[in-house]
């Protein structure tokens, strides 16, 4: 039996196909499932694996594969391929992406050995730790903190090493390949972090200064939970009680009026 050549555009990728075909070929695999027609749907969908894969990997410690993720996704795929129902009149491409991104999530849950509890109680921590420092105008002490969670010493200790923990790195772990045969690995380029740079650390107490003078609270609460703490919008605005459009709004607003004033001091902030 000849075996269908698959069709691949002039970066080698597979050939999606045309809109008109597609239903045809739905409505086919569902009256008789093959092997083929399933490759033929799955290589035309592939764009969601891949788009999705490199959406959360921009989010993901360097530690996680790019490539296990385009693995995981496309199980995600297959299944959402399987089990997709063309009567309900959902667009397939709505429901994969959900099915894709689960099946990389429920991957990722299953290989991480810290516990998802750890990891919200850290999220908590690092919150609590802005909010405080904004409202003392320095950094919180670790009694502060316990007071603030209402928190025995011991119960604080506690939560801090398991906050140490979810930043554990293997030494053993290969960095890069080299041409000779040994590997190297994280052990033989591992950096002492134990003391900050000095620069890097007035470079940065400079410019936070510089971004929050002259903004009122809400607005330096939104600068540094959005760039120095890393939170979304959404949280932002649970966080101040405001909707998630208006923080978007008063975002925009303050790069508006920090951009002139910024533009010329890049060197000053040059890594």
């Amino acid at each position: 039996m000849a075996r269908t050549k698959r069709k691949v555009d002039m970066a080698g990728q597979p050939v999606r196909l045309a809109e008109e075909e597609i239903l045809p070929l739905w409505k086919n695999y569902r009256e008789k499932p093959t092997l083929e027609a399933r490759n033929k749907l799955a290589e035309h969908y592939l764009s969601i694996v891949k788009f999705t894969a490199e959406r959360l990997y921009t989010r993901l410690p360097d530690e996680v594969d790019i490539n296990d993720l385009h693995q995981d996704g496309f199980q995600g795929l297959l299944d959402a391929i399987e089990s997709f129902d063309l009567s309900r009149g959902v667009k397939f491409e709505t429901y994969c992406a959900l099915r894709v991104k689960g099946a990389i999530l429920d991957s990722l849950r299953a290989n991480d050995w810290v516990p998802r509890l750890v990891r919200a109680r850290v999220h908590k921590m690092n919150e609590a730790r802005a909010t405080l420092e904004l409202k003392l105008s320095r950094a919180p002490t670790d009694r502060e903190l316990a007071d603030h969670f209402a928190m025995s010493p011991e119960d604080y200790e506690r939560m801090i090493r398991d906050a140490n923990a979810t930043g554990v790195v293997s030494l053993n772990r290969k960095c890069y390949e080299t041409d000779t045969n040994k590997d190297v690995r994280e052990i033989d380029i591992v950096e002492d972090k134990r003391g900050d740079d000095p620069v890097r650390t007035v470079q940065r107490g400079d410019l936070k200064k510089l971004l929050i003078k002259g903004l009122s609270k809400n607005e330096r609460l939104i600068i540094l939970l959005y760039y120095y703490q890393e939170m979304t919008m959404k949280e932002i605005g649970a966080t101040l009680d405001l909707s998630e459009s208006r923080v978007s709004q008063m975002h925009s607003a303050i790069l508006s009026r920090l951009r002139p004033m910024l533009e010329g001091r890049k060197h000053e902030f040059a890594t």
